[in-house]
């Protein structure tokens, strides 16, 4: 007889000697959800059928009955208990001790905890009990009867929680639980037993004003959403906090600073005393108080970033916990706006979480991201925002830190309903713009022409960016009279431009005067650079689209910089106000039709070619399309390394997504696909899982115009796994078809192979593990005929794995020994680890301990050596598993201390599972 297993803490599982049992649709799954959750009583007819059914059928007795006769052949085909489920007068009744049920076992585990009088002891099986959920009880049945029932035992796993963390606080040293409870409380605002023992954890832990912080969010929430206060037990632990002495701080893992993301100050900033003295006052003095937002609104070119930017720099010390910025691009020439989700992972990667742990999902990313803020005070400026609604994910949810945003538009709908501050800019004052041409000219200078300098003043009608490029063009001829540029501006007409309601509506007359005295080459630049497709570039791409030589195009760049059309807003990368650049790309369309379709194929040449060698360090072993040559002259970026590589992709990374529009946009349909191709890897890893989807669906469309079918199969396999990420299972799926049958169609078995591995990391996701073997088996035999060596080895590693999962350890070991043999022999250094990984797995399992312990400690050097931080703590850990597995304490406690300080570095949430292994005797 095999014991069952039935998994109900989680989605719907049924196992029999490790292999999962699949079940005959939804009707038998919910009858079966309905009678292990009585398991051990009678479940009457009329029980099943509310569960089965929301309006249920005539017939629906006799259905019951066929439902529950199948499910028990079923079972005993598998070898369970004839008598598992036996009839009981009007129902039917499951008995437990005849099979293993995870929530009959976490229901003893907690009624054992609560009989322990040692609070260690108890713990220890709370922790136990906790480790049996797998995810939210009975998901996805679609039955009202059992969705209340599984929030019923979610109940009863928060009980469980609070418990458990209790006991926990009240051991001598006390653990550092914050992490999880603060975890618990951002899925549970309202709970107020979760927010007593997050301030108590947190006041152990000498963090006493995060402690009287968490106690505000809540009275804040409380008051706003339900009109009520916390209740007596926390006022009363709140009221002891503010009376009594904390604790002393407790000693923790070494931090690393924050993130210091602003941009530089610019030179000549003057004038706006009353605006920052405007901002000084809104600054939050008490960690207590809630998050202050000040919206900076004004027209374009009147200095909302420069004031910004100049005040954050003034005001960063009072923000220990760092700095974050992002050029939110609401009215860039292109047209396309910064999704607030790729702002929150700009965010998340700058506050080091690592790339496999940012959600895909958007809700999901900003939770996290409001956390990670939850107790720091952090100030965020949020540049160039088209509307309130880009903006509100962005917002902290806690207290004590400070939000900046400067917008063109008015963001009403952010004063309304998030309590922003607006401080609307206006054109500078006649003295303050003095201010900025002294600054630039010098005072003696001006003094020399007084009327020449008013005349400059008044015609630029306060306007910061049309003083600094009039500034630019007198700086540039420091023997011109003032008088003269004076004249030019009268001549011009730019007091009727300036004074438009709108100055951005026609920025050409001011701009002109800097772009005229440029000399022809820089001009030329100048007006290609206004077809680069993102926020910045690099002097290499500044050449490619010039078809000049990098030395020459640096002393040109130098120029543009000097007459204030450009910046070197980071080292080596270069940009320009989105006034600029708009007024570039007008240029642009001025240039002879042959000449500006031969700078853009450059431009794109330059970032395929890279990507294309950056992407051969990152995934040597990957079957390489066929790219033609780059036009002559165009400058390609070395690499020396993987770590080389993974930097320039990181830098490029917007733009390199917006290159793969523009070829589409232009027709280069070749460019499109071959980049996106190129940034496959990137993406994947990196978790820019969206833009991985984007630049697929691009080349597909770029792939059906150009009648290219091989290309077609390998965009439609990509664009499969992208979805797959996404958790679009059924769309992927179709994505993977289409691939096959192309792939088919071409007598392709390495296409094959891949999409078969595709379609069988898909189902594994879904669950249904025996179609993921099938497809991996497909894999193997396509690779092993064809002699595709990776594909074979990957295929191997996959059934090593899904056979570990499913018990079968020592035929597994088999798979991951022959995976293994072969990536060594070509050489992927990735490949190999995983299949290490998965035998060090499947040696666990065995109980050969040190051998476990021998293949993750090979893992983790070659993890080392592709420079992969998370990785490396991931098989640190696990090191220490095999360790305690053996009995080997100290050893067990080496390895997990070693992956904790690399987790603390990182911020990522394993920190606090890691911990709790050192925690536990």
């Amino acid at each position: 007889m095999t014991t069952i297993w039935f998994g109900v803490l989680g989605p719907l599982e049924v196992r029999a000697g490790g292999s999962r049992i699949g079940l005959n649709g939804p009707r038998q799954e919910r009858a079966l959800a309905a009678l292990l959750l009585g398991a051990g009583a009678v479940a009457t007819f009329d029980e099943l059928v509310d569960a089965v059914w929301e309006r249920p059928p005539a017939t629906a007795r006799r259905q019951v009955q066929d439902l529950v006769g199948r499910l028990r052949r079923d079972l005993t085909g598998a070898g369970a208990a004839t008598d598992l489920i036996t009839t009981r007068g009007s129902g039917y009744l499951l008995r437990p001790e005849l099979a293993e049920i995870d929530a009959y076992g976490f229901e003893q585990l907690l009624a054992q905890a609560r009989q322990e009088p040692d609070p260690l002891a108890a713990a220890k099986v709370y922790r136990e009990a906790l480790r049996l959920w797998r995810g939210e009880p009975l998901a996805g049945l679609g039955s009202p009867k059992l969705e209340r029932a599984g929030r019923i035992w979610q109940e009863r796993q928060l009980l469980a929680w609070e418990e458990c963390l209790r006991a926990e606080l009240s051991l001598p040293g006390v653990p550092d639980v914050t992490a999880e409870l603060a975890a618990l409380v951002e899925r549970h605002p309202f709970r107020e037993p979760l927010v007593d023992l997050l301030m108590r954890a947190l006041d152990a832990a000498g963090r006493r004003p995060e402690a009287l912080a968490a106690y505000h969010r809540l009275r804040l929430r409380l008051s706003e959403e339900l009109g009520l206060d916390p209740g007596p037990r926390l006022q009363d632990r709140y009221a002891a906090m503010l009376h009594t002495d904390p604790a002393p701080p407790r000693s923790a893992a070494p931090t690393v600073p924050g993130p210091a993301q602003l941009p530089l100050d610019g030179h000549g900033f003057a004038g706006r005393g009353a605006e920052l003295a405007r901002l000084h006052a809104l600054l939050p003095h008490d960690p207590d108080t809630a998050t202050t937002v000040v919206a900076v609104i004004g027209t374009g070119g009147v200095g909302k970033t420069a004031l910004a930017v100049h005040w954050a720099h003034r005001v960063a010390g009072r923000f220990p916990d760092g700095q974050l910025y992002v050029n939110l691009r609401g009215f860039d020439p292109s047209g396309t706006a910064l999704a607030a989700t790729d702002a929150v992972r700009g965010f998340l990667d700058a506050l080091g979480v690592p790339a496999d742990r940012i959600p895909a999902d958007e809700q999901a990313r900003v939770a996290l991201y409001r956390s990670l803020l939850a107790g720091r005070r952090m100030l965020v400026l949020l540049d160039n925002a088209r509307d309130a609604a880009q903006v509100r994910p962005l917002l902290p949810g806690s207290a004590g830190s400070m939000v900046l945003v400067t917008s063109r538009d008015r963001l009403a709908g952010l004063v309304a309903a998030e309590g922003a501050h607006p401080l609307a800019l206006g054109v500078l004052t006649a003295p303050a713009a003095r201010e900025v041409l002294a600054r630039r000219l010098g005072s003696p200078r001006l003094a020399a022409e007084p009327e020449a300098v008013d005349e400059i003043v008044a015609r630029c009608a306060g306007l910061p960016l049309a003083l600094r490029v009039v500034a630019a063009r007198a700086a540039l001829q420091p023997d011109f009279p003032l008088r003269r540029i004076a004249a030019d501006l009268a001549d011009g007409g730019v007091l009727d431009a300036l004074g438009a309601d709108d100055w951005a509506t026609d920025p050409r007359s001011v701009l002109s005067w800097s772009y005229r005295l440029l000399t022809d080459p820089a001009a030329r630049l100048f007006r290609l650079l206004g077809l680069h497709p993102g926020p910045d570039w690099t002097l290499r791409a500044a050449a490619a689209v010039a078809g000049l030589p990098v030395d020459r195009t640096r002393r040109l760049t130098a120029e543009l910089v000097g007459a204030h059309l450009v910046a070197e807003h980071q080292p080596g990368r270069y940009t320009c106000h989105d006034l600029l650049r708009a007024y570039a790309a007008e240029l642009a369309r001025t240039e002879p039709v042959d000449q500006r379709d031969a700078a853009q194929r450059r431009l794109l040449d330059h970032y395929l070619h890279t990507a294309f060698g950056a992407d051969r360090l990152l995934l040597a072993g990957r079957r390489p399309i066929e790219l033609a040559s780059p036009e002559p002259g165009v400058p390609v970026h070395p690499f020396d390394d993987i770590e080389q590589a993974q930097t320039w992709l990181d830098a490029e990374h917007t733009v390199l997504v917006g290159a793969v529009s523009a070829a589409e946009s232009w027709g280069l349909d070749r460019h499109a696909r071959q980049l996106a191709w190129s940034l496959a890897t990137f993406l994947q890893r990196r978790g820019y899982w969206r833009d991985w989807t984007a630049t697929q669906e691009a080349a597909v469309r770029a792939a059906r115009r150009l009648g290219d079918r091989a290309g077609q199969a390998d965009t439609h396999r990509g664009l499969g796994r992208a979805l797959a990420l996404l958790g679009r299972h059924d769309e992927a799926l179709a994505q993977l078809d289409s691939a096959l049958v192309l792939f088919v169609e071409l007598a392709d078995p390495v296409g094959q192979t891949d999409t078969h591995l595709g379609m069988s990391w898909v189902r594994e996701r879904q669950t249904r593990l025996a179609e993921a073997v099938a497809h991996a088996r497909q894999a193997l035999s396509l690779s092993m005929a064809d002699g595709y060596a990776r594909g074979q080895a990957n295929a191997l590693n996959s059934l090593g794995w899904y056979h570990t999962v499913l018990g079968e350890h020592e035929q597994a070991l088999s798979y991951c020994e022959q995976s293994l043999a072969l990536h060594r022999h070509g050489g992927d250094l990735r490949g190999q680890a995983e299949a290490l990984d998965s035998a060090g797995y499947a040696q666990l399992r065995l109980g050969r301990h040190e051998l476990a312990v021998a293949s993750y400690g090979q893992a983790l050097e070659l993890f080392r050596r592709l420079g992969d931080r998370y990785l490396e703590a991931y098989m640190l850990d696990r090191i220490g598993d095999g360790h305690a597995e053996a009995g080997a304490a100290e050893q067990a406690a080496g390895s997990w201390r070693a992956a904790l300080v690399i987790l603390a570095e990182l911020g990522h949430p394993d920190e606090a599972k890691t911990r709790q292994k050192l925690a536990s005797p």
